[in-house]
């Protein structure tokens, strides 16, 4: 059963005492299950990502949540009859609407007030009243892989309210950081400026490459005799291949730094390093003349790389 789309907290799964990092979770996840891009023609995913899309645009907002939570808006944003009231009334004396004419009159009063917030007459001989209103932002999600990140890149999304932007991507994105784009959420009211549209750029982890700061780091696996007698080897980065210089002697763990090979968006604009670390990787099938070699080599070279492990305590 689909949830009540008027219970924000249903729409998103969560307790309404929910802490603001379970309803940011519940939103991302939501929100990719139920992306149109992943649900092309899907009318009801589509209905169930725009109200996943209000609800977190009203709960992620702390002034907001409050102002649901004690009804003085409702799943839209838009202001409750009862605020409504409440503004006219509590700027003029105790009882400014109150009338012998019965409840029935108290509706007219209400119906008043919606037409002159909206910009139409107040009643007859009644004056006009014009309301500018900022239109509500707009909140979305996004994935790029990890070179997409590294190199920049432009990516077409369709918004909550259907409408399709092309957003770009600047070259060093990090992962969750969010994207502002002014003026293209919700339209204003009564000429009030439009809204901004807020994109959160999600990085899909690489098999490779792993990020610390504008730093790239990898593990490159090398041959034993490659360790042992030098080698130049080509390397990946994330502006295409290298040749890279192994020294004789190397081992397991030992670092080498491509200098220039990282990311963009370093102090002054200075651009990260690559951090290749070196793996030692034995033939996968046994190989029985390098046992032989290594059988006589350890007789004649015995040497124990675990000395002095016996005194850690």
């Amino acid at each position: 059963m689909a949830a009540d789309k008027t219970d924000l907290y249903a729409v998103l799964g969560i307790a309404r005492d929910a802490t603001p990092e379970v309803t940011r979770k519940a939103y991302r996840a939501l929100a990719k299950k139920h992306h149109p891009d992943l649900n092309p023609g899907d009318a009801a995913a589509e209905e169930t990502f725009k109200n996943i899309q209000r609800a977190n645009d009203i709960l992620s907002d702390p002034e907001k949540r409050r102002q649901f939570d004690a009804g003085e808006i409702d799943a839209e944003g838009n202001e409750t009859p009862k605020q409504y009231y409440r503004q006219y009334a509590g700027a003029g004396g105790e009882q400014p609407y109150s009338s012998s004419a019965g409840f029935d009159d108290i509706g007219d009063v209400f119906a008043d007030l919606f037409r002159e917030r909206a910009g139409g007459a107040a009643g007859p001989g009644g004056a006009r009243g014009n309301i500018r209103m900022r239109g509500g932002d707009a909140r979305y999600t996004m994935e790029v892989s990890f070179l997409e990140a590294a190199a920049g890149t432009k990516k077409r999304v369709t918004m909550p309210d259907g409408n399709s932007l092309e957003i770009t991507i600047p070259a060093g994105q990090r992962d969750a950081q969010v994207l502002r784009l002014r003026g293209k959420g919700g339209p204003g009211i009564g000429g009030g400026a439009n809204g901004d549209a807020y994109v959160e750029v999600h990085v899909a982890p690489h098999p490779l490459f792993r990020r610390q700061g504008t730093d790239v780091h990898m593990d490159l696996p090398v041959a034993v005799y490659e360790a042992v007698l030098g080698a130049k080897v080509t390397v990946p980065t994330v502006t295409g291949k290298v040749a890279m210089t192994i020294p004789a002697g190397s081992n397991t763990g030992n670092t080498l730094r491509l200098r220039g090979k990282g990311l963009p968006g370093g102090a002054a604009g200075a651009t990260g390093d690559q951090i290749v670390t070196l793996r030692v990787v034995l033939p996968k099938t046994p190989d029985d003349e390098l046992k032989t070699f290594m059988e006589k080599w350890g007789t004649d070279h015995a040497y124990d790389p675990r000395a002095g492990m016996e005194n850690v305590t």
